[in-house]
């Protein structure tokens, strides 16, 4: 009788290499593995025939980058959230995209199972299997960091040696990474003190900001209908444009952020995050906004970016409410078309211009100098109007405060 199938995301590394091997000892499946290519460069091949060398019946390596950046990383950005004032998601937005494939890889290799490395503290657990059951209510997840007997890392290599699964012999770096074309992020080892400020050779994609280039770099970004197309008056697909942000933005040390967060499980976790393009753009972005979005439209789209941004971190990307805020956020990032310019500059990128073609920004209205079509003296009369509540409120606290007993 054939053995059932299982879809393993498949990293290539030291403990998803040990879960192929336990799925297929432990638990009798014939083990698919799958492996996402959202630009962590030649690592993914490598990966693939890593997979097929330690037993996998099948391995895939797809180039997912245009899709990550086109349709999640910008309808996300379209939203302007941030997790916690800070985040911009660059884990949390890639693992809907993984987990929707390793779906379509199970129905097309008829699995039963889909499993992944993520442990049972952290959140990447609940983003995979959330998405795996919105997609496909009747499949089956294996988490093996929640299931198996292995203590740490000396019975996981123990295992590996065993079964002749290849054990790292460098020095392995003190935290653990997770990298795409949006971000690489740094946890664990010696970043769970949050008093440890992070070596300075741990970053990849940044340069110190103390060592980067002495002489600022002028950037413009162009945006059409709530997207960036274009920098420095290049179009560029989707990937190809956030690729050309990191560059820029990660030469001059843009887009650090170490952070004490609050994951979904319930823990605070200490990460550390590069996202050079991503920072760039977000910034050029809201300088559009501000030419382009009616005030109450803005600061209504800022009310329920936060409510997106945990959505997304926490799992519930095919969740129907994220969904019916997508909508929402699409139709108010229609209007956002123009550009911005910006000064990179030893860690920051500073807004130095902006300019769009349906700019809602009036020089005459708002001019210090007579002109347009604003009376001043209407400011009176609207002042006193949204006064009228407080001033009520001043008059009954004074009339009350007549009225008490003399104090002995």
């Amino acid at each position: 009788m054939d053995k059932q199938k299982i879809v393993l995301a498949y990293s290539g590394g030291l403990d998803t290499s040990i879960i192929l091997k336990w799925l297929q000892t432990e638990r009798d499946y014939d083990v698919v593995c799958f492996t996402a290519d959202l630009g962590q460069g030649d690592e993914v091949e490598e990966a693939r025939v890593k997979a097929l060398n330690t037993g996998a019946v099948a391995a895939y390596a797809l180039d997912l980058k245009e899709e990550f950046v086109r349709d999640y990383v910008f309808p996300m950005f379209r939203s302007s959230a941030l997790y916690e004032g800070y985040y911009l998601l660059g884990t949390s937005i890639a693992r809907p995209l993984i987990a929707r494939k390793m779906v379509e890889i199970a129905q097309k290799e008829g699995a039963v199972a889909v499993s992944h490395g993520a442990t049972g503290k952290g959140n990447d657990q609940v983003r995979f299997e959330m998405t795996a059951y919105a997609l496909n209510p009747d499949i089956v997840t294996v988490a093996p960091w929640r299931d198996w007997a292995f203590q740490g890392r000396a019975d996981l290599e123990a295992f590996a040696v065993e079964h002749g699964i290849p054990v790292p012999t460098t020095k392995k770096d003190p935290w653990s990474t997770d990298a795409n074309l949006l971000h690489i992020s740094y946890e664990g080892g010696i970043l769970e003190d949050p008093w440890a400020e992070p070596p300075a050779h741990m970053f990849k994609l940044t340069v110190d900001p103390t060592e980067a280039p002495a002489e600022p770099e002028y950037v413009e970004v162009e945006f059409e209908g709530g997207n960036p197309v274009a920098i420095n008056g290049e179009t560029l697909s989707p990937a190809a444009l956030l690729q050309r942000a990191n560059e820029l933005g990660g030469r001059h040390g843009v887009g650090r952020l170490d952070l004490v967060e609050n994951r979904f499980v319930g823990m605070k976790s200490r990460g550390v995050y590069e996202t050079p393009g991503g920072t760039l753009l977000y910034h050029a972005r809201r300088a559009v906004e501000s030419l382009t979005l009616d005030r109450e439209v803005l600061h209504q789209r800022d009310q329920l970016a936060p409510k997106y941004a945990e959505l997304v971190y926490n799992g519930f990307w095919f969740a129907p409410e994220r969904e019916a805020l997508q909508v929402y956020f699409d139709h108010v990032a229609s209007s956002v078309t123009g550009t911005a310019r910006l000064k990179l500059y030893r860690g920051n990128a500073t807004v130095v211009g902006r300019k769009a073609p349906q700019s809602l920004y009036d020089k005459d209205l708002v001019s210090f100098e007579a002109g347009g079509d604003y009376n001043q003296h209407d400011a009176g009369a609207f002042i006193k109007l949204n006064a009228l509540r407080m001033r009520v409120q001043a008059r009954v606290a004074a009339r009350a405060a007549q009225k008490e007993p003399a104090k002995v």
